[in-house]
């Protein structure tokens, strides 16, 4: 047998090697696309400022009452030693920023409110701090709990003024049992 007659069995058509046929759908069978299901995220949970002084939004402390939406997601103990960190931090640089804040206002007339730069400097820090101890908290713990924590800026209620609240998020749960 030579190679010519070979090739003619193994491709016997040349003209259709690169043709694409459609193939029928035995039973109308339809493929759904994960993106487009609709993936159930409950609400964030919207954790307020607890305490008495505030300091350009940032409240002093956060309540660690637990709220019931995070039964079963979370134990009280853990959330506890989280808002518990996060409630140490403001304790430990919100006075100084609150001594700083009335240096500042009794300075302001005779600097022209380059006397409250400081305050604003310590009031940065003091979010990214928070910021990034939720970082921690969710790396350590919540993500692999479907947790997501973050401090956002939020609109008071009732009035144009602004606060920062700690914002539990609800991350969407992806299908593992599908295949690829």
């Amino acid at each position: 047998m030579r190679a010519a007659d070979v090739m003619s069995v193994l491709l016997p058509n040349m003209a259709d090697f690169d043709t694409i046929y459609e193939l029928e759908d035995e039973e109308d069978e339809h493929v759904v696309i994960e993106e487009h299901l609709p993936r159930y995220c409950p609400e964030p949970v919207v954790m307020r400022g607890a305490g008495h002084i505030t300091v350009f939004g940032l409240s002093n402390r956060f309540d660690t009452e637990f709220p019931s939406i995070l039964t079963g997601k979370v134990a009280p103990e853990e959330f506890k030693t989280s808002i518990g960190r996060v409630n140490a931090c403001l304790k430990k640089n919100l006075p100084v920023n609150v001594k700083w804040l009335l240096c500042g206002c009794l300075c302001c007339c005779c600097t022209v409110g380059c006397s409250l730069w400081p305050v604003i400097c310590l009031n940065k820090r003091t979010r990214r701090s928070i910021q990034k101890l939720l970082e921690w908290e969710n790396n350590r713990l919540y993500h692999k709990l479907g947790l997501h924590w973050k401090l956002s800026k939020r609109k008071c209620e009732g009035s144009n003024m602004m606060e920062y609240v700690i914002l539990i998020e609800f991350l969407p749960k992806y299908p593992i049992f599908r295949p690829d």
